[in-house]
């Protein structure tokens, strides 16, 4: 007999505690028992709203796909953890939980640790193996073509899981599209090869792209028609099956070779891209079968991307577990100091985040309050160095862990966060002042032609609205938490101010939005001063402010319902059916998606219409090219069919009233035309190349604005001037942004290019005289270069006058509701401004300089 290991002074027997309490018992299922189980709990309680969610899964968990709606900081990964513990108990299988990216995994293991759970990085752990760990990794360590949880085909043993847990979804979504997304790089053999194969078809569909692409021009961007990436797809198999085991093939290849024929290709002067319309998911068996699968997501308005890229049941999607309240969403102030008066410029912004981040929140130089945090969200390096001046760290990526401890421990000052919008925790005070100062845009090749077909679409719109919002969660983590959020520039007012914009905010947000509202109509047309006194009841922790805050969200309740659009779940329905051979079957599906649209969002139905050409394409051509000719009736910048012929613009019979109407049919009221002038001026950005398809938009509708017929030729047809308007009834502009050049002459190709340009429109309505215009940083023309006549040039310096004049133009239109609607002082406006056809290019461009 085992004698006691140890014996008391007294001669007692002490007690073996290993041996109390672990007899027969069952493992506790129930999340909620699980944490009231540990005997150190992070928390005395969980959140009401955690409890709540916890028990709703519980009753749903075997339900395949769940996903779970909490605002951010409500928990979630305390959620997700409890969650997979319970699968792990209930003996259902192994148990994954996946992040945007290590940073984050490594924060999950830690709060995993706080809750006892045991945690692994390792696929090939035999804890995890046993079912024993939940193994804690990020998105591509299961989502690639060389997964250690096997792939279809490559003869590993697929590895059953039980659960899924999905962080952060949303995020995850650009992770997992980008898995899918194979990039033939410039520099690889097989790019110049693929390109020869489809010169002929690039060419046809537009000359100019194909001459950007031989030019090496990094804007170039030239879709390779679905007829000839068809016809031509055997071919395309030789040249790249080859390199399957290449570093930039291996982990791609896999997962899409199969479904090669059903991609679409974009050329672009970096790289050539291929992505399939929906992601292959079912190449990751063990994510397909997976008997539980919970996406944990912020409370954004669109889910259609779960269906897409998941292949998420739709109708379990549209039925979210959420908390009963809204309410547990930190406190936000969300202020956009353009919205409030036009004159209050970023400039006059970042020296009132510099005076915060100092403690001088009344702007006189002293010190009079406690020093903060001031946190700034911006897309690009080039944004970033606005702020070297005002800024004491500038971080990316690869900075984040150790920067935000520094945060998260001690007082900083002014932090640059580079193109980190998601998965960065800043509770409390590591970031009291958050301001945004733009969004990320659009940077490979399909994503840009995306953006310009889908640019006046509520999709568009959607995934806009998801990164604004993301982004204001960085500041606040729990329903305690509270920070100030400033909003920069036209574009992120308009997305706070315009109707269509605001319903895609999450309740929360858009109560908070509200109340912020209440406070900027009281300060509407003020200077920075009444900015300054709005943070500080935010920050002062002023009781009349607390008290309104806490009673904005006290009522507000989540949406009973997901939203999954119904063209959502068509393109993911016709992707199966086309990838299983069944291709026309596809395209009727894709068109019963198009008449369900009925005439709203245009831009959309062109969008699906050239889809069900592609798949309709596979068995019958002549078909596909007589519904893409349908498809651009809807949308002008889908492909165009093979023997399409551009089409005239007409001047108004009155310019006048063109532009009255125009305005009329736009905006609702005067701060929506400020606004959306304002933006237009923002969206021609000199010295950043991928910027280029915005400052061609922002062109065109300017002249819509000015009551100019306007169109983009080049997208539209291929062929032609990135914009034309008509000036007059016998006189056009033609006219090439070169907004993205950072040379001191114009290139002699830059000439050139115009010099067609103006030759395609005498070809096209020799009835019109052509004006040469370009946007350049430079009047001056190269040696080499021979500009054609009468050509002007619209500068930097022109630029800005004429943005002076337009805001002048757009401000005396609302000084009264409705003017902007009136023919009669429209055309007062115009001509007092030199707006009009006939002096326009003469104020606001140069004559072009010769060396």
């Amino acid at each position: 007999m085992r004698l006691p290991d140890e014996v008391r002074k007294d001669g007692a027997v002490a007690l073996n505690w290993d041996l109390i309490g672990t007899g027969d018992s069952e493992a506790l299922l129930r999340p909620r028992d699980i944490y009231a189980g540990l005997a150190n709990r992070p928390w005395r309680y969980l959140h009401l709203e955690q409890g709540e969610v916890l028990d709703k899964w519980f009753a749903r968990r075997d339900d395949r796909d769940v996903v779970i709606k909490q605002n951010t900081g409500g928990g979630k990964t305390a959620v997700g953890l409890l969650i997979a513990q319970s699968t792990l108990n209930e003996g259902v299988g192994k148990a994954v939980y996946l992040t945007p990216d290590n940073y984050l995994a490594k924060q999950v293991r830690e709060e995993a640790a706080r809750l006892a759970i045991t945690t692994t990085d390792d696929p090939y752990d035999p804890a995890f193996r046993a079912a024993q760990a939940v193994l804690v990794t990020n998105y591509q360590k299961l989502i690639n073509g060389k997964s250690a949880f096997g792939v279809v085909g490559d003869g590993k043993e697929v590895i059953d899981l039980g659960i899924v847990v999905v962080d952060d979804a949303h995020a995850a979504l650009a992770r997992t599209e980008d898995q899918f997304r194979l990039r033939v790089p410039a520099d690889h053999e097989a790019y110049e090869k693929l390109l020869d194969l489809f010169a002929e078809d690039l060419r046809h569909q537009s000359a100019n792209a194909w001459s950007e692409l031989e030019d090496k021009d990094p804007t170039a961007l030239a879709p390779i028609p679905f007829w000839a990436w068809a016809d031509k797809r055997h071919e395309v198999l030789q040249i790249l099956r080859p390199h399957r085991g290449d570093p930039s093939f291996e982990f791609v290849w896999p997962l899409i070779s199969e479904v090669l024929h059903l991609c679409t290709a974009t050329a672009t002067s970096k790289a050539v891209e291929i992505r399939p319309s929906c992601t292959p998911i079912d190449r990751i068996p063990s994510f397909v079968n997976a008997r539980r699968r919970v996406y944990l997501t912020a409370t954004l308005a669109d889910d259609s991307a779960l269906v897409t890229d998941f292949d998420a049941d739709p109708g379990l999607v549209a039925n979210p577990v959420t908390p009963g309240s809204a309410a547990d969403l930190g406190e936000r102030m969300i202020l956009a100091p353009v919205q409030l008066n036009p004159g209050l410029d970023a400039a006059a912004v970042r020296v009132l985040a510099r005076q915060f981040a100092d403690g001088d929140r009344d702007g006189d130089g002293v010190v009079d309050a406690e020093p903060v945090n001031v946190v700034v969200l911006v897309p690009s390096d080039r944004a970033a160095k606005a702020w070297e001046p005002y800024a004491d760290r500038t971080w990316w990526a690869r900075d984040l862990e150790a920067g935000v401890k520094q945060l998260q421990g001690d007082h900083v000052g002014l932090v640059v966060l580079v193109n980190k919008y998601d998965g960065v925790n800043l509770p409390d005070k590591a970031c009291r002042l958050l301001i945004l100062d733009g969004i990320p845009r659009p940077l490979d090749g399909v994503e840009r032609r995306e953006a310009v077909a889908l640019a006046d679409s509520t999709v568009r719109l959607a995934r806009e609205i998801q990164r604004i919002e993301q982004g204001m969660g960085r500041g606040v983590r729990h329903r305690d938490d509270y920070c100030a959020v400033l909003l920069l520039g036209a574009n992120l007012a308009v997305a706070t101010h315009d109707p269509r914009h605001l319903a895609l905010f999450s309740p929360a947000t858009q109560a908070q939005l509200k109340l912020s509202r209440d406070i900027a109509s009281q300060i509407q047309g003020e200077g920075l001063n009444a900015v300054r006194q709005a943070l500080r009841a935010c920050l002062g922790r002023m009781p009349q402010w607390t008290e309104r805050s806490s009673r904005a969200l006290a009522e507000v309740r989540y949406a009973e319902h997901g939203a999954v659009r119904d063209e959502a779940v068509a393109l993911r329905e016709a992707f199966h059916l086309a990838a299983t051979g069944r291709s026309r079957t596809a395209a009727e599906r894709v068109q019963k998606a198009v008449n369900a649209l009925g005439d709203g969002d245009k831009a959309l139905r062109g969008w699906l219409r050239e889809q069900k050409a592609a798949y309709l394409n596979l068995t019958d051509p002549a078909a596909a090219q007589q519904a893409l000719a349908g498809a651009l009736d809807d949308n002008q910048f889908v492909l165009r069919p093979v023997d399409a012929a551009p089409v005239q613009i007409r001047a108004a019979v009155a310019q006048a009233r063109a532009a009255a109407e125009f305005l009329a049919g736009e905006y609702r009221d005067g701060v929506s035309l400020r606004l959306g002038v304002q933006k237009l001026f923002e969206d021609v950005v000199w010295g950043e190349e991928d910027r280029s398809d915005d400052a061609e938009r922002a062109w065109q509708k300017l002249g819509q604005h000015l009551g100019f017929a306007s169109s983009r030729p080049e997208k539209q047809y291929g062929k032609g001037p990135d914009n034309l308007w008509a000036l007059t009834s016998a006189r056009q502009a033609v006219t090439e942004l070169k907004t993205g050049s950072v040379t001191d002459t114009i290139a002699k190709r830059y000439i050139d290019q115009l010099g067609g340009s103006v030759r395609w429109l005498n070809e096209h309505s020799p009835e019109v005289k052509a004006l040469p215009v370009m946007l350049h940083p430079s009047r001056v023309s190269d040696g080499e270069g021979t500009p054609p006549p009468g050509m002007r040039v619209v500068t930097p310096n022109k630029l800005k006058q004429l943005k002076d004049a337009v805001t002048q133009y757009a401000t005396a239109l609302t000084s009264s509701p409705g003017r902007w609607g009136d023919e009669q002082a429209v055309a007062e406006q115009l001509a007092h401004h030199k707006l009009t056809g006939d002096r326009f290019f003469d104020t606001y461009a140069e004559a072009v300089r010769t060396p």
